[in-house]
Parts: structure tokens; C-alpha cells; sequence
């Protein structure tokens, strides 16, 4: 592995004479962030904090340009703009003037370990407490109901009672997932939140998602974290949403399938999926999985295609 610490560099206005430790949410992509849970995360606490970069990565060795092409304005006769991709790591302060860390960027398509690694190395400098990373996962279920979310730790403790509607299962990794492995496997507290968002609004952005996203880092890590902007943001999103399926009958016949589906589950705990309304059509944990595996596949065959 080629040296991790060359990888990334302090910003020279950045001061680290003095220890300020916090924790790290990370948001560096998945391979599947189903409702935009991450952009839209990150985008909020980046807007309504006073954010300043501590480091930032050489995002020229982990990105495949032509995988993705970052975006450029070109103006009559010659090009005025170019939306150069980053990977920072910010630093800001909480509501009670607490300070945490946010690591942001796309995921990147190289040196996977050699990242991870440091990351670790800033985790160790910085003093970092633990890491949070969350994203989204297309789900049956309605967006009517309330927000669904499976939550994975390198510490059980870290995430109490909360039961996962997955068994054992194999799906394609993401930065994010190995990250929380690794920095388990080196002694590191890390905890992730899959937030299941409705399978109709997987393309779309789900701000009531990322607001539940928000509140279970609030609850891991104890941070007072801005809220108000996202709040009203979600409910705005989730009336543009209701008026959508209203004037939709396939829509709306699909969402009140969904909350029928919901509701009994609710009404007989015995059943331990959402994803079935008879006893008799009950998956188990490797079919749901096969389920989820196979629609990842697909995401990969779009994406190469």
C-alpha cells in the first residue's frame, strides 16, 4: 500500500494546536443511496453551519473521471466553469457549541484501503470519538408511515434493541460499509444507519428520510445538531409527494397497498416482515435478501450500461 498519510493535507488556515475532539459523520456515497439520504444529510449541515476544512484528499488519485464527468459551462465561445469534484474533511460545532467532524465527498472509485487507512490516521490525530456513517435502501414500504431504518455497529451497545429485517446476506460493498469493518477491526467505535426509504421515491429526494437520518445521530452520538431548515423541508417534500400520488391512481392503489401491508404488521408482531400481507407469502431472511441482492445488481448493471 502506498503511504496513506500522502493521501491527504491539512489546510494551512486550519488550527490544530489545540485538541478538539468530536465525532465523524461520514458521507462519501454508497453504491446505493436510495432517496439521496447522504447529499442531502451533508448539504444541510454544511448550509446551516459555519463549516471550516481541516484536510482535504487528492481527489485526482481516487476518482475515474470518465466514470463520471464533472460538469463544465462552456459560454459562447469558451469554457467559464468547472465543477471540480473534493473530498474535505470539515469541522464545526453543534447548536451547543460542541465540536464534530464531517467528511464529505464522492465515494471514491480507487484505493479503497488506502483511504480507509487515512481516514484512520486522521480518526487517531483529531481525536475523533466515534464514526457515524448513514445512507438509504429501497423498501416496501409507504411513505406514509413512519421512517424504517437498519442499524449495524462495530459495538452492539452502540445500537441497543434496534432488529434488523435482513438475516445473513451478500451485497455488492461501499466505502462506508468496509470504513466501519475496518475501524472496528482496529479498535474504533463505528455505528451505520440504513434508512429504508419507499421503493417509488429510491430515484428521488426523500428530505423525510434524511431528517430521520439526522435524528438517529442525534441520538448515537448526543450532538445537538440544526434541524429547523430540514424540517420544513421535509414536510414541504412530503406534500409535493402527497399531491403527486393523488392525481396518480396507480400510485396512489401501490402507497395504500403499502400502508394495508404496513398496518397488519403492526397489528400482529408475529409476522416479521413488511414485505408480505399472508402467513403464507412470508419470505425469509435469505429470499428478502436474494430480493435486495438482486436489486443491487441491477443498480450495478444500470450504472455500467
Amino acid at each position: 500500500m502506498l503511504n496513506p498519510s500522502a493521501l491527504y493535507r491539512f489546510e494551512t488556515d486550519a488550527d490544530l494546536t489545540v485538541p478538539r475532539p468530536g465525532v465523524l459523520i461520514v458521507t462519501l456515497g454508497a453504491f446505493v443511496d436510495a432517496g439521496q439520504i447522504q447529499s442531502v444529510l451533508g448539504g444541510h449541515l454544511l448550509e446551516t453551519g459555519e463549516p471550516e476544512v481541516v484536510a482535504s484528499f487528492d481527489i485526482d488519485q481516487l476518482l475515474d473521471y470518465r466514470g463520471r464527468r464533472p460538469a463544465m459551462v462552456f459560454d459562447t465561445n469558451r469554457w467559464v466553469e468547472y465543477d471540480d469534484p473534493t473530498m474535505l474533511l470539515h469541522r464545526l460545532a453543534d447548536r451547543d457549541g460542541q465540536t464534530y467532524y464531517l467528511l464529505t465527498g464522492p465515494e471514491p472509485d480507487y484505493q479503497w484501503e488506502r483511504v480507509i487507512e487515512a481516514v484512520r490516521e486522521l480518526v487517531v490525530r483529531l481525536g475523533i470519538t466515534l464514526v457515524v456513517h448513514t445512507h438509504g435502501i429501497p423498501m416496501a414500504v409507504p411513505h406514509t408511515r413512519p421512517v424504517g431504518m437498519t442499524a449495524h455497529a462495530t459495538d452492539t451497545t452502540l445500537i441497543g434493541d434496534s432488529v434488523s429485517p435482513f438475516g445473513r446476506v451478500q451485497v455488492p460493498g461501499s466505502i462506508g460499509a468496509l470504513l466501519e469493518m475496518r475501524l472496528g477491526e482496529s479498535g474504533h467505535q463505528a455505528v451505520g444507519f440504513a434508512i429504508h426509504v419507499p421503493h417509488y421515491l429510491a430515484g428521488a429526494e426523500w428530505a423525510e428520510g434524511a431528517l430521520a437520518a439526522l435524528n438517529a445521530v442525534v441520538d448515537v452520538t448526543g450532538l445537538n445538531l440544526p434541524n429547523d431548515d430540514l424540517v420544513l423541508r421535509a414536510r414541504s417534500n412530503q406534500q409535493a409527494i402527497a399531491a403527486e400520488v393523488e392525481g396518480n391512481d396507480e400510485a396512489r392503489a401501490v402507497v395504500n397497498a403499502l400502508e394495508q401491508q404496513y398496518d397488519t404488521y403492526l397489528e400482529g408482531k408475529e409476522r416479521p416482515s413488511l414485505l408480505a400481507t399472508e402467513a403464507s407469502q412470508l419470505p425469509s431472511a435469505d429470499e428478502l435478501g436474494a430480493d435486495f441482492e438482486n436489486f443491487l445488481r441491477h443498480v450495478a448493471d444500470d450504472e455500467t450500461s
